[in-house]
């Protein structure tokens, strides 16, 4: 089987604690930087230069000073503009930096999309925050929105062992990277959590399973996810809960940094609408948060509910069935409502004039078709 399950029997639970802003999450992790004492591991997409960076840079260039073993990771497209002479400083006090899956024109589309810092292999940070500038605010007065977890526990080791297996594979090949990382696509479960890494390949479906079979018998979804391009069989999913009598609400960007998928989102608005699904518009500031309520379970980490985050970026997600996290959660969705601008259905329908639509229809046809069927022809180019 492509999915890999471990038994949960004998472990023992996980806890959880949100990050509720991009600034609480970036200030705890220096901090765990900081009171390290023996291992520090970093996975990013985007690590940009400026104070930001440069204090984390500095933090981890002294932990490794101390003696701390300390290894970095970043996506060499999603940190392009980062020079690898950046990490001289840091390499000199004895850290270990890499560019996951460097650029060529043959491998360019999968990269990793995942947000993970694990220290002392005791605490770990994953979310939708990357290492910039622009995730330092509380979302509303400055910096995007975003939102991430601190965990402890059992599931700590299970996101060490899957840096390493990302570290150790990092400067390969696509092709081998693809056969040689079990951790394409695998689920982990714990007494009260799932670990979710979706990879590319004809095994990619890990994510959607999961997403498909919580909304099958959700009665209460709240959805907040800056990229937003389910599937056709998540779409069907999402409005069969409205279909059954239960609720959906969805926070989506009313701000965006990807004005092509901004637009894509909006080609879907209709149908969602027509089927009684609640369409927000999250206002302040850019929306980069990415967690999803279904009743009592809580998922949160790096993934969109989008075609690249589904299909072909890797993902790291954490499905979590925690009453008293869940409420955690409906609290933060609850505060970012009232920054939305909520999308009526009848005045949605009379806005749209044709040159809109046709904007909106060409980008749904770039991502949702043309993006992963140029995917699919390099992933088999290379075998």
């Amino acid at each position: 089987m492509a999915t890999i399950l471990k038994s949960a029997l004998q472990r023992p639970t996980s806890s959880f604690q949100w990050l509720r802003t991009g600034e609480e999450a970036l200030a705890t992790m220096l901090t765990a930087i900081r009171a390290a004492t023996e291992s520090i591991r970093l996975e990013t997409y985007i690590f940009s230069e400026g104070p930001l960076a440069n204090e984390f840079r500095d933090e981890l260039t002294a932990a490794a000073q101390r003696g701390l073993k300390v290894q970095v990771m970043v996506d060499s497209m999603g940190s392009i503009s980062l020079s690898d002479a950046y990490w001289n400083s840091f390499r000199k006090a004895g850290g270990e930096f890499t560019f996951f899956n460097p650029l060529t024109l043959n491998r360019w589309s999968y990269r990793d999309h995942r947000k993970l810092m694990v220290c002392d292999s005791k605490i770990a940070f994953i979310g939708g925050f990357n290492i910039a500038e622009e995730y330092r605010g509380d979302g509303v007065k400055s910096g995007w929105r975003d939102l991430g977890l601190q965990v402890a526990g059992p599931l700590v080791d299970e996101l060490a062992e899957s840096f390493d297996q990302f570290f150790s594979n990092a400067n390969m090949l696509h092709k081998r990277l693809q056969n040689l990382m079990p951790a394409r696509d695998k689920v982990t479960l714990g007494q009260n959590w799932k670990l979710i890494l979706n990879g590319p390949g004809l095994n990619h479906a890990a994510l959607k399973r999961s997403f498909v079979q919580d909304l099958q018998t959700s009665k209460n979804v709240k959805i907040i996810c800056a990229y937003f391009l389910p599937t056709w069989r998540l779409r069907k999913a999402i409005i069969a809960v409205t279909k059954r009598g239960g609720k959906v609400q969805l926070i989506l960007a009313g701000k965006s940094d990807v004005l092509l998928s901004h637009l894509a989102t909006r080609r879907l608005y209709r149908s969602f609408l027509r089927a009684g699904v609640e369409i927000h518009e999250y206002q302040p500031q850019v929306l980069h948060a990415k967690m999803f309520i279904l009743d009592d379970v809580v998922y949160a980490g790096s993934a969109n509910m989008d075609v690249r985050s589904l299909r072909i970026n890797y993902e790291l997600l954490v499905r979590v069935s925690d009453t008293a996290l869940a409420e955690g959660a409906r609290e933060m969705f609850s505060k970012d409502l009232t920054h939305c601008q909520r999308i009526d259905a009848a005045g949605w329908r009379t806005s749209r004039n044709f040159l809109t639509k046709l904007k909106e229809k060409w980008a749904y046809f770039v991502l949702a078709r043309l993006d992963p069927y140029l995917a699919r022809r390099q992933l088999k180019y290379l075998r």
